[in-house]
């Protein structure tokens, strides 16, 4: 009897952790739902909810207004849920793992692509024995068109996750893969790519498509995969804002406008030769939405999680506002009685906001207490002091490169006191916000993260629900409940 109820609860466990997303979509969805004819998931990579709150009141004063009453594009939307985003090995996740619930309907491990759970990390042979369905696979199959637009490399987690199976996230090039696994089937993500059925990808990461006479990190010398790929399909390649604005609008588009990762909206120049977040969903939408069977479309806000990760809240929040800006303008040029617009994001990250600054404190600078708050009163201008006498910042890091490094021994009383090591901090834009635990980067967190939708079949988004459930709310919007 013990045997018996041990192997239920094991097997419990693992359909817990493995949870395919249809059934649960049946559990969740109301009895009637209308259908949608496109589909648009937009990813703000690492966007945890104090980020949006954070970056709703930065856009905010960026107008010239307190900020704490402002709303981001799609916090209007009327249906919102909490996701819970751990992989099955990890209980804080990371944008493969997690990209690969959105677009597979199953968890997997931290690190993978479009690979089961039961594939070991960086093992050739377990990926191609363990592939998982890819939504963008079936977009093509059923007949609509297929869109991918990131402001980070072409070949990175969230991206790559639409269309690409790879053992190791980081096999963005051939140059990538260790020896030991090269030569036994499995394809770099950048040839996936390149061999892959879409109608449009933008973003960067030119360098994980050609050799290095062309610049790029390819083990021949010589290899151009865009041209492979405009060969086959007769697409064409941009890798301009000018070049987008003239590609013809009726043939497939590959956009690569970086080397690497698009550089961040914060150092953005007036007449960037980079198109923005907004520029690249604007053409991916004019060109997907001629095909009257309809269209998946995927954007990725990447660069809001790697300004996390420099523990830099200013250059996140930049990221954030332009991220709800594309957003907008899929709102405003999409008919919302056959578009399901969802909006969330991969996963968290260690970002908090404390203190209590006073209504309209600049978002991005010191505590400034309202009058008569804090043990000295307050005169409602001057900062709050910590224990050590020195000010400290709204916006900050559980982890990170902002953190103090001690500058003493154990027991060495002469450095005892941290007002004497402690410089002022950093506030604007570009600053290193303080972090507690010093690390290199800053870390993700594994709180839950928001989803936000609307359109026909968001109805279905509501309650406490897995991640990989939001593959079975795309697949039910589109009427492909089978």
């Amino acid at each position: 009897m013990e045997i018996r109820m041990m192997t239920r609860t094991i097997l419990a466990a693992l359909l817990l952790a493995s949870t395919s997303a249809p059934a649960l979509a049946q559990d969740a969805a109301p009895a009637q739902t209308p259908e949608a004819k496109n589909v648009i998931l937009f990813i703000g990579d690492g966007m945890g909810i104090s980020t949006i709150t954070a970056a709703r009141i930065y856009d905010g004063q960026k107008r010239g207004e307190p900020g704490e009453e402002n709303s981001l594009s799609f916090e209007k939307f009327g249906n919102v849920a909490l996701v819970k985003t751990y992989n099955t090995d990890a209980q804080v996740p990371d944008s493969a793992g997690t990209a690969t619930a959105m677009h597979s309907g199953l968890k997997t491990r931290i690190g993978v692509l479009g690979i089961g759970p039961q594939a070991e990390k960086g093992v050739c042979r377990d990926a191609l024995a363990h592939p998982l369905p890819l939504l963008g696979e079936e977009v093509k199959r059923r007949g609509l068109a297929l869109g991918i637009v990131t402001t980070t490399r072409l070949t990175h987690a969230t991206p790559a996750s639409v269309i690409t199976r790879s053992a190791d996230r980081d096999w963005e090039a051939d140059s990538n893969i260790p020896a030991d696994q090269q030569g036994q089937g499995c394809k770099d993500i950048a040839l996936q790519f390149a061999e892959a059925d879409f109608d449009v990808a933008m973003g960067g990461g030119t360098a994980m498509f050609y050799g290095r006479n062309g610049g790029g990190r390819r083990s021949d010398a010589v290899a151009d995969l865009p041209a492979q790929w405009a060969a086959r399909t007769g697409g064409v390649v941009v890798k301009d804002a000018a070049a987008l604005a003239a590609a013809p609008i009726d043939r497939p588009l590959l956009g690569l406008f970086n080397p690497s990762h698009m550089g961040f909206m914060a150092d953005r120049k007036p007449g960037s030769a980079e198109p923005t977040l907004t520029d690249m969903t604007a053409a991916a939408i004019a060109r997907l939405a001629a095909d009257p069977d309809g269209f998946y479309l995927m954007v990725e806000g990447g660069r809001i999680d790697h300004a996390h990760h420099a523990g830099q809240a200013g250059y996140a929040l930049e990221e954030a506002v332009e991220f709800a800006r594309a957003v907008q303008w899929a709102v405003d040029h999409t008919d919302p009685a056959e578009t399901l617009i969802l909006v969330t994001a991969d996963h968290s990250h260690v970002f908090t906001i404390a203190g209590y600054p006073q209504r309209g404190n600049d978002i991005l600078g010191l505590v400034v207490p309202p009058k008569g708050r804090g043990e000295d009163g307050g005169d409602g201008t001057s900062p709050a002091l910590a224990e050590d006498g020195v000010p400290y910042t709204t916006l900050g890091y559980a982890n990170g490169p902002g953190a103090l490094h001690p500058d003493h021994e154990a027991g060495d009383e002469s450095h005892s006191h941290a007002e004497a090591r402690r410089p002022l901090p950093q506030t604007g834009i570009a600053a290193r916000q303080q972090a507690l635990v010093p690390l290199g980067a800053e870390t993700h967190a594994g709180e839950d993260v928001a989803l936000f939708a609307t359109g026909p079949g968001s109805a279905r988004v509501r309650g406490v629900i897995e991640q990989n459930l939001i593959y079975a709310i795309i697949r039910a919007a589109l009427g492909w409940d089978d």
